[in-house]
């Protein structure tokens, strides 16, 4: 197999990463912007790769004044950064074994081979050989808690060319496999504490993977089913790929029209029908998977129904789309917990027709919890928003009827006073998905904006009632008599089940004046 379709290391990408930001300059502003970038990648988090976030933690726009329709600050600075990297690739960093770029319509980093010369000499900067599973090893100065040095080192052979680049090459990696021999002699002297904390955090081995098997798809993975273009960025700045893995079915364009329950019409706008079955290779592991359906109207009141296997499990039977969203031109998601690939390295998802055709809009595959669903956090705005704890909350979704509030308060009552600042008010519902199969937390954080600020009013001027798949939570809610004006009020509901469709469906109804909300948590409460 060629070298450049193997897996590229964890410690490759970061060593690569930083020589590049050095190259851009130690403290510029888009030396900070590729390694924010990079960082928040190599925790898992690239869906917290957003425009308002790289905005604020970044280029230190306000929390609470920063617009993204007045202020380009970000795509301007993303659009250097791309120009540079490519202006890099195409000199000095031109014989790199690993690039990095920055796709256009996400921020989120992507790591690629370079053109590798097959000669068995040494190649391009940082001019280390690869090792037999075609992975860079990592820098010499990673183990010696030194990395600056390794890459200055390594950064000097990018200015040689020809047999001098070569020579210094050469003698670059002999020095640091002389570092790392000296080094790994020491360790080898320690033994008691030493040793068994060496063990204790020493990666476990990655059981094999049959031969010929496709590389691990990287997680998180989002797919547009029956998408062909380029990659698409959503609301929340989360990268979405065209379709792939799958075969059988077609591909279908979605006939314009309003789509309710979703802040993300672009993960509605084609679908794969047909017999169809995805083949997602990924690593051993508990995974998360997210299935998203819309239909358009049709003419017949009969069911359309369809089943979906995973891993040949029944996991949706006699699944028809419009009864579980409860009607045309509504998104609808199902969540799978505690997914994994199956023996041969694959995850299976089959759908197959019962008496209709299946349709598919989108799948999400997310790194998951054992037997435990992913927290949801929404907040009532057009932004997404990651918390001083680094907890991700996602912009307005899930919700039918209401209006979203554009107007920004100051409140009091809670650590993040920018994270309860707007509101969905008016008579409205949420329908949350969920796992069926467990019970859950819900949480829900209110906040008095008109009465006792913006206008007279008090005890008495707002009141309403909250309720959850039939079930009164809240009767005769009066914020203002509880918390005041601008103040936060949380309520917290305990052992909630989900609706047959897997979903909390949560009612605010008025009683008087509008019902009102700011912020909504979902937490499992399985162990």
């Amino acid at each position: 197999m060629p070298a450049h379709s193997e897996r590229i290391s964890v410690a490759a990408e970061r060593a690569e990463l930083e020589m590049v930001a050095e190259a851009l300059g130690h403290s510029s502003r888009l030396a900070n912007l590729l390694r924010y970038m990079g960082e928040k990648y190599f925790h898992g988090e690239s869906d917290q790769l957003t425009e308002y976030n790289i905005a604020t933690e970044v280029f230190g726009r306000s929390k609470t004044a920063f617009d993204a329709g007045e202020d380009a600050i970000v795509r301007v600075e993303v659009h250097r950064l791309r120009k540079r990297l490519k202006e890099f690739y195409d000199g000095a960093g031109k014989d790199h074994i690993v690039q990095v770029t920055i796709p256009t319509g996400t921020y989120v980093p992507c790591f690629t081979r370079g053109t590798i010369d097959p000669s068995p000499t040494l190649h391009g900067a940082p001019g280390i050989l690869e090792n037999e599973a075609g992975e860079l090893p990592a820098p010499a100065a990673a183990h010696s808690g030194h990395p600056g040095q390794s890459n200055k080192l390594l950064a000097a052979v990018l200015g040689l060319t020809g047999s001098r680049k070569r020579l210094v090459a050469f003698l670059a990696v002999g020095l640091i496999a002389a570092a790392a021999a000296v080094f790994y002699v020491i360790s080898r002297s320690h033994t008691g504490t030493a040793v068994a904390n060496e063990t204790r955090t020493r990666p476990a081995a990655e059981p094999a993977r049959p031969p010929g098997a496709a590389p691990p798809a990287a997680v998180p993975l989002r797919i547009l089913a029956g998408y062909s273009g380029e990659p698409q960025t959503d609301s929340s700045g989360r990268a979405w790929e065209s379709d792939r893995y799958v075969h059988g079915g077609g591909s279908w364009l979605r006939p314009p029209a309003p789509i309710a329950r979703t802040s993300d019409p672009l993960l509605f706008q084609q679908w794969r029908t047909g017999d169809f079955t995805y083949d997602i290779p990924l690593q051993p592991g508990v995974y998360e998977l997210h299935l998203y359906f819309v239909t358009s109207e049709r003419s017949s009141e009969s069911l359309s129904t369809f089943n979906v296997k995973i891993n040949g499990a029944l996991a949706l039977q006699g699944f028809d789309i419009n009864s579980d969203a409860l009607g045309e031109n509504i998104a609808d998601e199902r969540i799978f917990r505690d997914v994994s690939p199956a023996s041969d390295g694959m995850l299976h998802i089959a759908f197959s027709s019962e008496r209709g055709a299946p349709q598919l809009n989108a799948l999400e595959v997310l790194p998951g919890l054992p037997h435990k669903q992913l927290p949801i956090r929404l907040v009532m705005q057009r932004t997404s928003f990651t918390d001083h704890n680094g907890q991700f909350w996602h912009q307005d979704d899930y919700f039918m009827n209401g209006r979203l509030s554009d107007e920004r308060h100051q409140v009091a009552g809670s650590p993040e006073p920018d994270l309860f600042a707007s509101e969905r008010y008016g008579h409205f519902t949420y329908a949350i998905p969920v796992d069926s199969r467990d019970q859950y937390t819900l949480i829900l954080h209110f906040v008095e904006f008109y009465f006792g600020s913006q206008a007279a009013g008090g005890v008495g001027s707002r009141v309403f009632r909250v309720m959850c798949n039939g079930e009164t939570l809240l009767d005769n809610l009066d914020i203002y008599k509880e918390a005041g004006s601008l103040h936060v009020l949380t309520k917290t509901f305990y052992h909630l089940k989900p609706s047959a469709m897997g979903k909390l469906n949560i009612t605010f109804e008025p009683a008087s004046n509008n019902a009102t909300v700011s912020g909504i948590e979902v937490l499992d409460e399985s162990q």
